[in-house]
C-alpha cells in the first residue's frame, strides 16, 4: 500500500486538543488514508460515514449530551465526508470543547463546503491538511526512483489518481469517469454556479493554454462571459483542487510583468481527459506544456508534503524573457526552468541575474527531475 506523506504528520498531531481536517478532491484516497491512520493509532474508534443518512442524522443539530452518548468510550472519532452534515463546524466544536480525550479526524471532498461549514466555528481549534493525487515522491518511496523513471511517460499522460495508478489498463476510462462524474460535483451544488457548460468551457480553455500566461479578459472573450465571471469560476476550480494559479514575480526590474497569471492542473491525467488526448508523447505537439505542468504540480506537492514554506511564482518581462517557476523563501530566490529534452540548454536571463544576484538557477529535464521531486 502506498504510504501518504501526510500520514506521519497527522499522527504527530493527534490528541493535541485540535480537530484534524483532511480536504482534497474526490477520488484521491482520503478514506484510505483515514483507514491507515486508524490502523496506526490502534485505539477504540467510532467511524462515522456522512454519506450514510443515519450517521449524518446523528451529527445534525447534535447536543453535547447526544454526542457524549454517541462517542461513548471511543477516544478516536472519524468523520468521513464531513461536508455532508449541515453546520458540521458547530458539531465538531461541541466535541472538542466538551468531550475531553477525544481526537476527531474529519475529511471532506471540497474545500468550498468545508470552508463554509467549518472554518468560522473552529477558529483556533483545527489543523488542516490537503491531500492530492499520489506524488512522485510517494510513488518513488513505494517502489523506487528507477521504477518511477520507467513510468514517466505514463505519469505525464495519465497522472497520479490512485485508481489510475492501481489499474493502468483502465486509466482512460477511470479518468473519463472522474472528469464527468466527480470533478464538478461539489462545484455544481453551489447556487452561484448556474451554467455548468461555462465551467466546462473554462476548463477546456485552461487545459489548452497550460504553461501560457492568461488574463481574465482573454478567458472571458474565449468562452463568452465577462472577466468577473471568469475569475469567480477560476476561484471555484482552485478551491476544489482542480487547478492552481501562479502569479508573476516582480521586485526590481522596470520591464517585469506585474499582474500576469498562469494556471496549472493538479493532475496531468485530468488535464488530458479534458482535452480528450491520451496519445503517446511521440504523437503530441504539447509535450512542453505537459512537462511544465507535471514538474510544477509535482513540485507543489513536494513543497506542501515536506512543509517547505515558499512563495511560488513565474517570471516574465515585456520583452518575452521568462522563467517557468520561482520559489522565494528565507530571503533567497530559486529559479527553475522545465525542459523535457535533456539536450536542450537554457540560461538564466541576464537581466534577472543582475536584478536578483542572490538567486540560483536549475534546469529540470527528463533525466534529472527526481532531484527536485524526491
Amino acid at each position: 500500500m502506498v504510504r501518504r506523506k501526510l500520514e506521519s504528520q497527522i499522527l504527530e498531531m493527534t490528541h493535541n486538543g485540535k480537530i484534524l481536517l483532511i480536504s482534497g478532491p474526490r477520488q484521491v484516497g482520503k478514506t484510505t488514508l483515514l483507514r491507515q491512520l486508524v490502523d496506526q493509532r490502534n485505539e477504540k474508534t467510532l467511524w462515522l460515514n456522512c454519506d450514510n443518512p443515519d450517521d449524518r442524522s446523528d451529527l445534525t443539530e447534535a447536543t453535547v449530551t447526544s454526542l457524549t452518548n454517541l462517542i461513548g468510550s471511543n477516544t478516536l472519532v472519524i468523520v468521513d465526508e464531513a461536508q455532508r452534515v449541515k453546520n458540521i463546524g458547530l458539531t465538531l466544536k461541541l466535541i472538542v470543547d466538551n468531550i475531553p480525550n477525544t481526537q476527531v479526524i474529519a475529511s471532506g471532498s471540497s474545500a468550498l463546503e468545508l470552508a463554509n461549514e467549518i472554518n468560522e466555528p473552529l477558529t483556533g481549534r483545527k489543523r488542516e491538511f490537503h491531500l492530492y493525487p499520489f506524488s512522485t515522491q510517494e510513488m518513488a518511496e513505494y517502489s523506487s526512483e528507477r521504477e518511477e523513471k520507467r513510468l514517466l511517460e505514463a505519469r505525464m499522460i495519465y497522472g497520479f489518481y490512485p485508481e489510475v495508478v492501481k489499474n493502468p489498463n483502465d486509466a482512460r476510462d477511470i479518468l473519463e469517469e472522474i472528469t464527468s462524474s466527480y470533478l464538478y460535483k461539489d462545484i455544481l451544488t453551489l447556487d452561484q454556479v448556474r451554467k455548468p457548460v461555462i465551467l466546462q468551457k473554462l476548463l477546456l480553455a485552461l487545459a489548452l493554454q497550460v504553461g501560457s500566461e492568461i488574463t481574465f479578459n482573454e478567458l472571458g472573450n474565449t468562452i463568452g462571459i465577462d472577466k468577473e465571471t471568469a475569475e469567480k469560476y477560476l476561484d471555484l476550480l482552485e478551491k476544489s483542487f482542480v487547478v492552481f494559479r501562479l502569479n508573476s514575480f516582480n521586485r526590481n526590474m522596470r520591464r517585469e510583468i506585474k499582474k500576469g497569471k498562469k494556471v496549472y492542473f493538479w493532475d496531468n491525467g485530468i488535464r488530458n481527459a479534458i482535452v480528450n488526448n491520451f496519445n503517446s508523447l511521440s504523437l503530441r505537439n504539447d509535450v512542453g506544456g505537459l512537462w511544465e505542468n507535471f514538474i510544477i504540480s509535482e513540485r507543489m506537492k513536494f513543497l506542501h508534503y515536506n512543509k517547505i514554506r515558499s512563495n511560488v511564482f513565474f517570471w516574465r518581462t515585456t520583452t518575452g524573457k521568462e522563467i517557468d517557476w520561482i520559489e522565494e523563501r528565507d530571503g533567497k530566490i530559486y529559479a527553475f526552468e522545465a525542459k523535457w529534452n535533456p539536450k536542450r540548454s537554457s540560461f538564466l536571463p541576464q537581466g534577472f541575474e543582475e536584478a536578483y544576484p542572490e538567486s540560483t538557477f536549475q534546469i529540470v529535464n527528463s533525466e534529472n527531475y527526481m532531484s527536485v521531486l524526491v
